[in-house]
């Protein structure tokens, strides 16, 4: 019998896979640090990154993970939002 990882899928421990989740952070961190000095990394406009927010917020809606703000709640992150732009 093949051997399991730890999600219970594929067959091997071997390789970046088989690293705890904390290791693969941080390789993958240094990748994405490293594109970005190279200059070859994607910079989202704020088109892009408005249009990821909604079909990221369209999936969690679809699989019932989003969650729901009352109105106070959502005047505050606008608020925080407004602050930060």
């Amino acid at each position: 019998m093949a051997n399991q990882n730890r999600q219970g899928q594929g067959s091997s421990n071997r390789g970046f896979a088989g690293m705890d989740e904390r290791k693969q952070k941080e390789i993958a961190s240094k990748g994405g640090k490293e594109a970005h000095r190279q200059g070859k990394a994607h910079e989202f406009t704020s088109e892009e990154a408005r249009e990821a927010g909604k079909k990221g917020g369209q999936q969690a809606h679809a699989r019932g993970t989003a969650h729901e703000f009352d109105s106070q709640e959502a005047r505050e992150a606008g608020r925080k939002g407004g602050r930060n732009s």
